[in-house]
């Protein structure tokens, strides 16, 4: 039996994710989405942002400006949203008045204008005197920490109400409505997160990774909208090789790549040294001349020999070298003189993509062989906000793009020379894992008209132009197939391995898994845990063939769907749980349900969840758990 309520609830969440990804783009190719919001949860009052120096209210009260470090100037009217200002003026500059004392040493002062007596002090934390100065309340302080962030940059006190103070510091901006009694930030939306570098895109247990200046390591954790700080090997990793290559080289290196045994560095002034034996010794690169420093590398992690530097400051802004560094060639071409602070490239595909001070290009490029080095750019954020990008990065499959805005955070698209040939993807978790008979498979790159291998057809379920989804055969034996597409550019033939089983849970193009409360039908993410001892539903696909047989093609009957004929175990940080039910989702074509049972007794916080079908392991998947 299919609750009712729990049939809806994964109608909408089917639905949500088809919507978002797997059959997207139904408009232009290049359509973004955010991945979360420009903001962090770091333990303070509320999300947290950048650095912001300023803070000032218009004569009326009716608009708050907010100046970041960056000189940026934006503006909300209703205290959560933001948008760039358009005639903001300067901060009001009051003298600030006389005082016995400060509460501590070099704090600011501010005044309170229609409050007479009441004066603020900013400093490591916010302070408040109502008798001029002569005594003084800590507004921020608990456990010796400040709930919203130190220090204490700039305060505004709403001209219509005394009790509505605004403060930015290193942490965004804060508001009180009691004088400064309580706090809560603004920041959700606030377009000021310093994001500098992608680290990675989600996979098994994690989510989006960034490097936020100032910060360091930052995940947006599958289901979360705030980026909380993260432990980062990686990172570690690169400050190190950036140590150890500027201490050999004599000279500041701004940026190292590694693939296999090749070590690619690139100092402030431009040159690039290459290393072929992990950085024991050095050899200096011949290329073009470069006016600013290289401020990124791409090193192909199956071919050493391939690589892509990023070019600050003016001139060569994209070089390119196919022998290991014996040259480069400047693929700058027709790019906009602007800065360039990351480059990601799809070898195979011949795809590049750089971000610059003025956005995200994309060209097709030769990086098999050295040639001419005549590229043609295209812009491909004309849809993001107007801001310096700092960074793309592809997915492991090369299919999602992944670009950082400085300010705006993170956004992502289905990575547009993908849209130019097709290509086979499970529709659970966009990996190149094996098909089964009845999963699910995304052809990723165009609308499929029809699908076959032989005498067996493909059900197509769903086309758009850039994306399709097909059915596996329920009849398909294990091997590997031709399997020939039908497309309104003709006809093609991908090669598609199929075995009895190939488990996947599906995630969302931001990594959070189709999970349940098979009792509440909440969605389970990184808002809402898994209490002990609940029923959890899974949808998946890959488990194969069912009793009794179904139809390929047909929805899954909504009372006693079939069942899973494989054997399917569920582990719970690798602790097996007791699995009820495993049979085709009622309702749906080429999905399964999985429920399990929790045990009574959990370990609060994130688990590893995953699933098997005849000892095939699913991928990895996180869930929130709680006593």
């Amino acid at each position: 039996m299919c609750h009712k309520d729990t049939s809806r609830w994964w109608r909408y969440v089917l639905s949500a994710s088809l919507a978002s990804g797997i059959l997207a783009a139904q408009t232009a190719p290049v359509e973004w989405r955010r991945v979360g919001n420009p903001s962090m949860d770091v333990g303070l009052a509320s999300a947290a942002t950048g650095p912001v120096e300023a803070v000032w209210y218009s004569p009326d009260g009716s608009r708050l400006w907010a100046r970041t470090r960056s000189g940026r100037v934006l503006e909300t009217i209703d205290f959560e949203s933001w948008a760039p200002a358009a005639a903001a003026g300067d901060p009001p500059d009051a003298p600030p008045p006389a005082v016995d004392r400060l509460p501590e040493p070099g704090a600011k002062l501010a005044i309170a204008p229609t409050e007479p007596g009441r004066i603020y002090a900013l400093g490591s934390q916010l302070y408040r005197s109502d008798d001029n100065g002569r005594s003084w309340s800590n507004l921020t302080a608990l456990h010796n920490q400040s709930i919203i962030g130190s220090p204490q940059h700039s305060l505004a006190v709403s001209p219509v109400d005394p009790d509505q103070v605004t403060v930015a510091n290193d942490f965004g901006v804060w508001r009180s409505m009691d004088g400064g009694f309580s706090w809560s930030g603004l920041n959700q939306y606030l377009p000021n997160l310093p994001a500098s570098r992608i680290l990675a895109t989600p996979g098994d247990m994690h989510g989006t990774r960034i490097l936020v200046r100032d910060a360091g390591a930052m995940e947006l954790a599958p289901g979360a909208e705030a980026w909380q700080p993260a432990a980062d090997a990686q990172v570690q990793a690169e400050d190190q090789a950036l140590a150890s290559a500027s201490l050999a080289l004599g000279t500041k290196i701004t940026a190292v790549a590694v693939s296999r045994q090749t070590v690619y560095a690139g100092s402030a002034d431009g040159r690039i040294w290459v290393s072929q034996d992990g950085g024991r010794t050095w050899t200096s690169s011949p290329r073009p001349g470069a006016n600013g420093p290289i401020e990124r590398f791409f090193a192909d992690p199956n071919e050493p020999r391939v690589a892509l530097a990023a070019v600050g400051g003016s001139g060569t802004h994209v070089l390119r070298t196919t022998n290991g560094g014996g040259f480069w060639d400047d693929l700058t071409s027709n790019l906009p003189d602007a800065p360039a602070h990351g480059v990601t490239a799809e070898r195979s595909a011949g795809a590049v993509y750089v971000a610059t001070s003025q956005g995200v290009f994309f060209a097709t490029a030769d990086l098999e062989n050295a040639g001419p080095a005549a590229v043609t750019w295209a812009p491909i954020s004309t849809r993001l906000p107007a801001a310096p990008a700092t960074d793309v990065r592809l997915d492991p499959n090369g299919y999602q793009l992944y670009a950082a805005l400085d300010g705006y955070g993170v956004y992502a698209t289905a990575a547009p020379h993908r849209l130019r040939t097709l290509r086979l993807l499970n529709a659970a978790d966009f990996s190149m894992r094996a098909a089964a008979p009845g999963s699910l498979i995304s052809v990723v790159g165009g609308r499929v008209r029809s699908a076959n291998a032989g005498a067996l057809s493909f059900p197509v379920l769903a086309a758009s132009d850039t994306e399709s989804q097909i059915q596996v055969p329920f009849e398909a034996a294990p091997s590997s197939f031709s399997l020939a597409l039908q497309t309104g550019r003709g006809s093609f033939t991908l090669g598609l391995p199929v075995q009895a089983v190939s488990p996947a849970i599906f995630v969302n193009r931001d990594g959070s898994p189709m999970i349940l409360d098979g009792d509440s039908g909440l969605v389970l993410d990184g808002h809402t845990a898994a209490r002990s001892g609940a029923r959890l539903q899974i949808l998946a696909t890959g488990l194969g063939k069912v009793r009794p047989e179904w139809p390929t093609g047909m929805a899954a009957p909504l009372e006693n769907p079939p069942v899973v004929a494989a054997s399917v175990k569920a582990y719970v940080d690798r602790v097996p749980v007791q699995v009820t039910r495993a049979a085709l989702a009622p309702g749906y074509v080429g999905f399964y349900l999985i429920e399990l049972q929790l045990p009574e007794i959990v370990n609060a916080g994130p688990a590893e969840l995953y699933i098997t079908a005849d000892g095939q392991d699913s991928n990895r998947v996180q869930v929130v758990l709680q006593p």
